[in-house]
């Protein structure tokens, strides 16, 4: 009996394997845009970063919403504080409406798909201007990381690094560039 639940458990794991593979997008066709997961899409419309900015981040420029999150250890004045606050909400506000370009284009780029038989110019006319406005949010992003790393000391980066996690150096940049003192 054992050999016989055995055999069947191996030959239906045998067979299901093949399966999955030969099915590695089964439901994705029921998301809102087929080619996004709902976390990107919350992402996009909410303005967050979803790695955008590692290279930032990496290299040792720190961005306006992990900065405002470790405030205390690094020392923040209310002042700066303020100013790193104010940073983000700008970057939020431009992050989403960038966002919400993104996510139209990749909707019609999905529908292009769905409901046509799309020549290889729309294709390419239409992949290339995601391809833009992904660089614009991109960009918007990177841009607040160098403007809020200019707001801290050398010392606050070198904190927030060791906070994050990515040793002392942080990169290249490692916080030893010309910052505005606090």
């Amino acid at each position: 009996m054992r050999t016989c639940l055995l055999v069947a458990f191996l030959l239906a794991a045998a067979t299901a394997a093949p399966a999955a593979e030969q099915q590695p997008y089964a439901g994705l066709q029921e998301r809102p845009i087929r080619a996004m997961s709902a976390e990107e899409i919350d992402a996009l419309a909410n303005g967050l970063g979803f790695s955008r900015a590692l290279a930032a981040e990496l290299n040792g420029y720190p961005g306006p919403r992990h900065v405002l999150d470790l405030a205390d250890q690094l020392g923040l004045g209310d002042e700066r504080k303020a100013e790193i606050g104010a940073l983000f909400d700008e970057m939020k506000a431009e992050a989403i409406a960038a966002g919400q370009a993104v996510l139209a284009a990749e909707a019609d780029f999905d529908a292009l798909f769905r409901e046509a038989r799309p020549s290889e110019d729309a294709v390419m006319s239409a992949a290339e201007e995601i391809g833009r406005l992904r660089g614009i949010l991109r960009g918007i992003h990177l841009r607040y990381h160098l403007q809020t790393t200019a707001l801290l000391t050398p010392h606050q980066v070198a904190l927030y690094n060791a906070a994050r996690g990515y040793g002392d150096g942080g990169g290249a940049h490692g916080g030893h560039g010309a910052h505005t003192a606090q």
